[in-house]
């Protein structure tokens, strides 16, 4: 089924003034609006990153073992990608604003929780809590301000603003987690979200504006099952193929039961009458092209994150704090992308001519950190190809988002924000344990190469053993950084093909156009 919002053929009339127009109650609040649901967004996602610096003190702290610190991040990360759905189909239901404030307010329970644990399963299960919510709010915000902007050049520039807080708060995150960690204690890390989230609840109950939810509706619950089942077994496949290995019995398992529960949810979306993700939301080209495109982008980020964070601490010396600051210009690059460059030509310029540019300049950002090496210097070769991630990434995310939730009517916003959501937690997924694999194969097929017998190994002093440990790993670090520039490159090729979409002003002045007058036929 095709949008008119996005297809470019004029929709029916409008009834009464657009959302924002001057003079209406929304354009009194509609900015303060967008200032409450970036808040909660950034909360949700400095909490991806912010516990990775805190993870080393809360495991000596509480006791934690090398086995099961792993849960700190799965916890969250299994119930937030695995319930996003089910959350943004929810919020359709009963009502975003009403689900907004309820998940704000469960989430900085958790976070409260999580920073008072005692002991390592308290902390797993706020965790787990945190994600939870956060799979509530997350939907609940980008759907809310879907609704709230609409149309023409306000949209581009509240997208702008979304897209650059969703793709550099994540690095901010890394930021304030070396800040608090070591000027206050890693408990902070999760403290900080509930002045966060009290701030946020205020703005929610006095600034947005949303309908009721939908009366006499009923929730898929097989729907419910199938499809959370399925992305619970698909994301903690993926990260237990990390450290497992991908032909490890359990990785297969899930992975096989991913599939086959995705599918039967797929099945069972065409029959049900209320289903949890209605086809017409993914099935339109623009909107399904911009989902794909997002899970891959979001690989690629993933990617620089990991091996970038790696390289400053392990191979340059750098503290977490000093490896915050060092992630700054890749955030400001995606702040400009998106605030200053997309959200200014989204208006004038089809979506594509957006995302094909933004991804083969962050392919050619991590191109470029291939060619790193143990003496790198931060200025002469990492700051340069992080600079151009961040600006490619902020020519894509705003497209990106932007055209994935244009078009869909109010009844289904929150499942279509809950799909670029999902989309996003897979790609992370996925990006993490498929680029850490390519990176631990290409360090021990480097090393079997060149210390392959006995003698040669001993034929080293200890400091040239851990030279060549330490070039090795790099070895594998550029390794998968290319692969990670490769899927960048397949993602820019698949935008520019799927998402076909018109300019938004384009489309206005089509739909403004008067029809033509009928022709008399001569007597």
């Amino acid at each position: 089924m095709s949008d008119p919002a996005i297809s470019g053929r004029p929709p029916g009339p409008r009834t009464g003034p657009p959302s924002g127009a001057p003079g209406t109650e929304a354009d009194a609040h509609r900015w303060w609006a967008l200032a409450v649901i970036a808040t909660a967004q950034l909360m949700v996602v400095l909490d991806a990153t912010i516990v990775n610096i805190a993870l080393p003190s809360a495991q000596r702290e509480l006791g934690l073992t090398n086995g099961n610190r792993q849960w700190v991040i799965t916890a969250y990360t299994l119930a937030f990608g695995g319930l996003l759905l089910l959350g943004g189909r929810i919020a359709d239901l009963v009502g975003r604003k009403r689900t907004f404030v309820i998940g704000l307010i469960g989430f900085a329970a958790a976070s409260a929780l999580g920073g008072a644990s005692v002991g390592p399963l308290m902390l797993f299960a706020a965790r787990a809590l945190q994600g939870v919510f956060a799979a509530l709010l997350a939907p609940s915000a980008l759907s809310l301000l879907t609704t709230t902007f609409t149309i023409g050049r306000e949209r581009a520039k509240a997208f702008g603003i979304y897209s650059a807080i969703a793709g550099a708060g994540s690095v901010i995150g890394l930021l304030l987690g070396g800040v608090l960690t070591e000027y206050l204690s890693w408990r902070w890390c999760l403290y900080v979200n509930v002045p966060i989230a009290v701030l946020a609840v205020i703005g929610a109950l006095t600034l947005l504006r949303d309908r009721a939810g939908q009366r006499g509706a009923h929730l898929d619950i097989p729907g419910a099952v199938l499809g959370c089942g399925g992305l619970v077994a698909l994301v903690y496949g993926f990260s237990e193929a990390e450290s497992a290995g991908w032909t490890a019995p359990l990785v297969l398992g899930l992975l096989s039961g991913a599939i086959a529960l995705l599918a039967a949810f797929t099945w069972w979306g065409t029959r049900a009458p209320g289903p949890l993700l209605p086809p017409r939301v993914i099935s339109e080209r623009n909107r399904g092209g911009s989902v794909l495109t997002m899970c891959l982008t979001t690989i690629g980020l993933f990617g620089a994150f990991l091996f970038m964070t790696f390289f400053l601490q392990n191979i340059l010396g750098y503290s977490p704090l000093r490896t915050g600051l060092a992630f700054l210009p890749m955030s400001a690059g995606i702040i400009i992308g998106s605030t200053q460059i997309s959200a200014r030509l989204l208006h004038h310029v089809p979506p594509r001519l957006l995302l094909g540019p933004g991804l083969l300049l962050g392919a050619g950002g991590l191109y470029s950190l291939t060619f790193i090496d143990t003496h790198s210097s931060y200025s002469g070769h990492i700051l340069p190809g992080t600079l151009m991630l961040g600006l490619g990434l902020g020519l894509t995310f705003m497209p990106a988002i932007a055209t994935a939730t244009g078009g869909v009517p109010p009844k289904d916003a929150g499942v279509a924000s809950a799909t670029v959501n999902t989309a996003q937690q897979v790609g992370g997924s996925i990006g993490t344990a498929l680029l850490n694999t390519i990176a631990a194969t290409s360090t021990s097929a480097y090393l079997a190469d060149r210390l392959s017998s006995p003698a040669r190994r001993n034929d080293l002093t200890p400091a040239e053993r851990t030279d060549a440990v330490n070039t090795a790993v790099v070895h594998g670090f550029t390794v998968a950084i290319g692969w990670a520039a490769v899927i960048l490159l397949v993602a820019a090729v698949l935008a520019v093909l799927l998402v076909n979409a018109r300019s938004p002003s384009n489309r206005e002045s089509a739909e403004a156009r008067p029809e033509p007058a009928a022709v008399r036929p001569p007597a």
